[in-house]
């Protein structure tokens, strides 16, 4: 009987003894990766992004610079097209870029303290230190850890996984999934370089808004027998030329509180119209005692908007219309912080969120939902209609 006893205490000590060998092996591996992903000086990093929500999966290339203690630069360029955004943020505050259309905005934000964004290791490094149910199971080759997401979509995307390499002790993949764990986004890691560090001025916005003294576009080039050319000499000291024509008008819509030309019925001055039609997209969230109640077109200065209306206990507005190239990338203001929606980034305040993707602009406002709601919002806008 004695004999048996002893035999069960034995057990019962190898049972704790294993169980606290793994507590303290998932402590172990998190500390590392605090210290090599959050406490490292710079970094740069490539990585491919997989989008699987809402229609056709897209692909993005991402590359991130960043250089201690608040110094980012982050572009994001979709697969096959010329398309690409940039969000920089050095001393003077917080930027988003977008060159095909030439337009920069500027924030006085903490970004990207309020909002995680998988492809930053720090940010990565702070959701597992976070979550207090973190699960941490191990691989021949690798960690896998599965987390509570922080990002701007945390409510339709709760879930991510995050794959970290045994020997490098590096973030290999991140899976962000929805309430039932299907795959929703997948961020594969290319390549991370641990403390690289970049000079302030290679984080300046300057460098996309001048170039040669010029602003928004490159001066233009030499003939070959050393002469200006014909066209490059009128567009320099021809009072009439199209551009000192455009900065006249640029220079009266500034004046318009509108920025536009009642009378006439023009495009805004010191922009164009990059796509002349669009379809109207509808939100497809399905929540409860909410429904669209409105839907009006307008013709405002030569252009076509589209409003809708939704009423009820989460009631909002989304406007939209084509979108509009900006002849010079000058930094325009803009409240709120920059959000990362997956296929663009946008603007979001307390009260509201734009962005523009696929030649439209869009702006919802909303008194009732939350920053995350109006994230689901524009998440869910198709041109398939109300589902």
């Amino acid at each position: 009987m004695g004999n048996r006893i002893v035999k069960w205490l034995v057990l019962l000590c190898t049972i704790l003894l294993l169980s606290a060998c793994g507590a303290a092996s998932q402590e172990k591996v998190l500390k590392k990766v605090n210290g090599k992903w959050a406490e490292t000086n710079g970094y740069e990093l490539n990585a491919t992004m997989e989008i699987k929500s809402g229609g056709e999966p897209r692909k993005y290339d991402v590359t991130v610079w960043h250089t201690k203690p608040d110094f980012y630069r982050v572009e994001v360029v979709e697969s096959g097209k010329d398309v690409s955004q940039m969000i920089v943020r050095n001393a003077d505050g917080v930027f988003v870029v977008t060159p095909t259309l030439n337009k920069m905005y500027k924030f006085q934000s903490d970004w990207p303290k309020k909002n995680s964004q998988a492809y930053l290791i720090g940010a990565l490094a702070e959701d597992l230190a976070e979550d207090k149910n973190l699960v941490m199971k191990e691989e021949d080759k690798a960690y896998i850890f599965e987390a509570a997401t922080r990002n701007s979509y945390k409510n339709s995307m709760p879930h991510q996984v995050i794959t970290v390499d045994k020997k490098t002790m590096l973030p290999t993949s991140v899976v962000i999934m929805n309430d039932v764990k299907e795959e929703q986004i997948r961020i594969t890691f290319k390549n991370i370089k641990l403390g690289v560090q970049h000079a302030a001025k290679e984080y300046a916005v300057e460098q996309f808004t001048e170039t040669d003294g010029t602003k928004g576009e490159q001066a233009a080039p030499p003939a070959k027998d050393g002469k200006d050319s014909k066209e490059n000499k009128e567009s320099t000291d021809n009072k009439d030329s199209k551009e000192n024509k455009e900065n006249k008008e640029n220079k009266e819509s500034t004046d318009n509180k509108d920025g536009k030309d009642e009378k006439e019925g023009k495009e805004a001055v010191g922009a164009e119209v990059e796509y002349k039609e669009f379809q109207t997209h509808y939100p497809v969230v399905n929540w409860a005692n909410t429904k669209m109640v409105d839907e009006k077109v307008i013709q405002d200065g030569g252009m076509e908007r589209v409003i809708l209306t939704f009423e009820g206990d989460k009631a909002f507005t989304v406007m939209q219309q084509p979108v509009t190239k900006g002849t010079a990338m000058l930094p325009v203001s803009t409240p709120g912080d920059p959000v990362d929606l997956g296929f663009t980034i946008g603007a979001i305040t307390d009260t509201s969120i734009s962005w523009e993707k696929d030649g439209v602009a869009f702006f919802v406002a909303s008194s009732k939902l939350t920053r995350e709601e109006m994230v689901e919002v524009a998440a869910s806008m198709t041109k398939s209609g109300m589902k």
